[in-house]
């Protein structure tokens, strides 16, 4: 099948050659579809790329990349889709080689390693991403939130969690995001607004690891260019205003061999089968390490926050949404599928849930095993029994996430 035939006959004039960076910047080249020979859509890169920070275009010093050498970024032709808000362009995801192998620096690659992994164990994840997101107002005074570089927004709108008057207020824009989802092939399961004025919450549905990751590129491009098209601006920043709530991006996983999900087993403790419980205790124990990938930046402790549903502690729960991994229960009793709480979507895709798969991977290999369950919130705990419970408050900046990065050796 001729896809960049396809393309062409199709009126669309540029192809997206997408990457996610190290500082979860989406970043990407168009190749017009005339100049694409052999069905391979690839433009290069600087090897220093990688090492570029949000604030300026400039390598970061010390981090052991530099300007020197080229990275051929493919693209994944399989991920080829239309942009459904922006006519005569497509996109693909792009994979990062160096010298003809996949270079170590490349975000997709991590994962696909780790998937691989995983598979050796005859296991696979599949994952979603729950994204919630303000729409906010510009606005050129200084009177309301500064988010950045002077620029002051304030919400679109001023109605709280699940109001059906909101859905009225933002069905214009809520609908053009959602059919655009759709016709990129995400599958889109449920709406509401949520809890802080003007934020939203729109869930997709679970697939294959990878897939999941790229899903949740797609998705935050959408709700931007969707949002801007609205003169509005869609905002993922974890925590825009000081007493409203946060932005969360949590992720949802569970466990299947053979086809057949394998988190769910009645003969076992709480009912979770003993490979679901060394995975759900590896991420766990790993956990202060892992935050420096899933919650990457400062303001993503300002909302991991006891009694704010964000998991401020080191503790699971069965239905539980204090703790950082809430097991899911449903009304029929069958865990199927478990959320990570401690993600946001300042986090690289590719890198959050590669290092949540490695880390459960290791509690498998190690046979790690879970503590009991918390099923109170753990902020009503007084100090004395917090420690004969053992339950410990996971950290809260940057220092303590880094350092305990440096530590973990896995």
């Amino acid at each position: 099948m001729n896809k960049i035939k396809d393309m062409s006959n199709s009126q669309i004039r540029f192809i997206r050659v997408l990457w996610c960076d190290n500082a979860n910047i989406i970043r990407a080249k168009a190749v017009c579809v005339d100049s694409v020979k052999d069905q391979e859509v690839a433009v290069g890169i600087s090897r220093g790329q990688q090492g570029v920070p949000v604030m300026y275009d400039g390598v970061v010093s010390g981090c052991g990349l530099d300007p020197v050498g080229e990275i051929t970024l493919k693209g994944d032709m399989s991920t080829l889709t239309p942009i459904p808000y922006a006519p005569g362009h497509a996109r693909v995801m792009g994979d990062m080689f160096h010298e003809g192998k996949v270079w170590g620096n490349c975000p997709r690659g991590f994962l696909k390693k780790m998937i691989t992994k995983l598979q050796k164990e005859g296991l696979e994840v599949k994952a979603a991403f729950e994204n919630e997101f303000y729409l906010l107002k510009q606005r050129e005074n200084n009177n309301h939130e500064n988010i950045s570089n002077g620029l002051s927004v304030e919400p679109s709108d001023f109605t709280p969690f699940s109001s059906s008057f909101s859905m009225d207020l933002n069905h214009d824009i809520i609908m053009d995001i959602v059919e655009a989802l759709i016709a990129q092939n995400i599958t889109v399961e449920q709406y509401y607004p949520e809890s802080g004025p003007g934020q939203h919450e729109i869930t997709v549905g679970y697939t294959h690891a990878l897939q999941a990751a790229s899903n949740q590129i797609i998705f935050r491009e959408t709700v931007k260019a969707i949002a801007s098209k609205h003169n509005l601006l869609g905002s993922f920043l974890p925590k825009i205003f000081p007493d409203k709530a946060a932005n969360g991006c949590h992720l949802h996983l569970s466990l299947w061999k053979d086809d057949e999900n394998i988190l769910n087993n009645p003969e076992c403790k709480y009912g979770l089968s003993e490979t679901g419980k060394q995975f759900i205790a590896g991420i766990l124990h790993h956990l202060p390490a892992l935050m420096a990938i899933t919650t990457p930046i400062p303001r993503s402790y300002r909302r991991i926050r006891p009694q704010m549903w964000s998991g401020a502690y080191q503790v699971w729960g069965l239905n539980n949404r204090e703790a950082a991994i809430r097991v899911i229960r449903d009304d029929d009793g069958k865990i199927r599928h478990f959320e990570i709480k401690t993600v946001d979507a300042s986090a690289n895709p590719y890198l959050a849930l590669g290092v949540v798969i490695a880390a459960g991977l290791d509690g498998i290999k190690e046979k790690m095993v879970l503590e009991e369950p918390v099923q109170l919130d753990p902020a009503t705990l007084s100090p004395r029994e917090m420690d004969e419970m053992g339950v410990k408050p996971l950290p809260g900046n940057m220092g303590e996430v880094l350092h305990n990065l440096e530590k973990d050796e896995v």
